[in-house]
C-alpha cells in the first residue's frame, strides 16, 4: 500500500484542516498519502451520523488512513468493527500525539503515553479488530520527557505496519524546535518504518530526511496556505504564481463541491493563509471576512490574486 523505499511524503492529520478538500487537493500536488482529521472514536460509536460525513475519502485518496482517537477499550473496538464495514478505507491510524487539554483530560492523544501498557492493548485490538491492511499509530517524542526509542518499541511490539513521530513532547505543544536526532535514536532501534513529523518544510525536508534517516515524512501546519509544498520538496524548485493561483482556485471550489454556501466561511482561515505577503492583504481579510456569496466571493479571489 505505501512503498517507504520511494521516500513517500504525508498530509498529516490536522482538526479543521485536513478535510476532504484540502487532501484531495494535495493528492494532485505530490503528497503521497492522506489522513483524514482526528476522528473521536466516542463520536463515531455514539453520534455515528455526524462523524460518518468526515469519514469520506477523495478520488485521488489511495492510500487512505482514518486517524482515531480515545481511551476505552471497548469503545475503540466498537469504533474499528464500524470502520471494517467501509470498504475504501484502507488503514488506521490511532492518536498518541494530540496535546490539547480537551483531549488530555479524556485520557487520550499524547496522555496515552504516560501508559504504555496501555497503549500497547489499545494498539492490539485495533490491529486484531481491524480488517484493513495498515495499522499505525502517530506519537510524541513522550509526556513531559523524551523517551522515543522506549515508545517506538512499545508501539513496534504491539504490531503496528509504521509509526509516525512528532519531535516534541506534549509538554512542548508547538513550541520550541522539533528534536530530529530524537527521531533518529527512535529509527535506529526499530525494524518497521518511521514517519518523522514536526517543522518540516520546503527548505529542510531533505537534511530532516538525513538527520532521522526516516522511511518518509509527515508535512503538517507547514501545507497550511502553502499546498503545493509537497511538489516543492520533490522537484526542489518553487512553483509559479499561474500554478499557485490554480491551486487556489482550485481548492475553493472542492470547499464550494463539499460543504455548499458554508463552504465560504470554512475557506476564510485558508485564504488567510494564501494572502500572506501580498500587497493589500489586509483589505482583501476584511472584504472576504463579510461576503456569504459564493460567486461573489469566487470573483474576489480571483481579482485579489490574479492582480499583477
Amino acid at each position: 500500500m505505501i512503498d517507504f523505499s520511494k521516500k513517500p511524503l504525508f498530509l498529516a492529520p490536522m482538526a479543521g484542516f485536513s478535510d476532504l478538500p484540502l487532501r484531495n487537493l494535495v493528492k494532485q500536488f505530490g503528497a503521497d498519502v492522506t489522513v483524514s482529521e482526528m476522528i473521536s472514536s466516542n463520536a463515531l460509536v455514539y453520534e455515528s451520523s455526524k462523524t460518518l460525513k468526515m469519514l469520506e475519502k477523495a478520488e485521488l485518496e489511495k492510500p487512505y488512513i482514518v486517524q482515531l482517537a480515545g481511551s476505552d477499550e471497548s469503545i475503540i473496538q466498537k469504533a474499528v468493527e464500524i470502520l471494517n464495514h467501509f470498504d475504501f478505507i484502507d488503514g488506521i491510524d490511532f492518536n498518541c500525539g494530540c496535546p490539547v487539554n480537551k483531549v488530555i483530560k479524556q485520557c487520550a492523544g499524547s496522555a496515552l503515553l504516560q501508559d504504555l501498557d496501555k497503549l500497547k492493548k489499545i494498539l492490539e485490538t485495533i490491529k486484531t479488530t481491524s480488517n484493513k491492511k495498515l495499522t499505525s499509530v502517530k506519537v510524541r517524542l513522550g509526556f513531559d520527557k523524551k523517551n522515543p526509542v522506549i515508545i517506538a518499541k512499545a508501539c513496534e511490539n504491539a504490531g503496528v505496519d509504521f509509526i509516525s513521530m512528532h519531535g516534541r513532547t506534549r509538554k512542548q505543544m508547538y513550541s520550541g524546535n522539533a528534536d530530529y536526532e530524537a527521531i533518529a535514536l527512535a529509527k535506529e532501534n526499530i525494524k518497521i518504518p518511521l514517519v518523522a513529523n514536526g517543522d518540516i518544510n520546503e527548505e529542510n525536508a531533505k537534511k530532516v530526511f538525513e538527520i532521522t534517516k526516516s522511511d518518509a515524512l509527515m508535512i503538517g501546519r507547514a501545507s497550511i496556505g502553502k499546498p503545493w509544498i509537497f511538489y516543492e520538496i520533490k522537484h526542489g524548485k518553487k512553483i509559479d504564481k499561474t500554478m499557485k493561483n490554480k491551486i487556489i482556485f482550485t481548492h475553493f471550489e472542492e470547499m464550494v463541491k463539499h460543504y455548499k454556501e458554508q463552504g465560504i466561511s470554512i475557506f476564510r482561515k485558508h485564504l488567510h493563509e494564501y494572502s500572506k505577503g501580498y500587497e493589500d492583504a489586509s483589505n482583501f481579510r476584511d472584504q472576504i471576512n463579510r461576503i456569504n456569496d459564493i460567486e461573489l466571493m469566487r470573483k474576489y479571489i480571483h481579482d485579489f490574486f490574479n492582480k499583477e
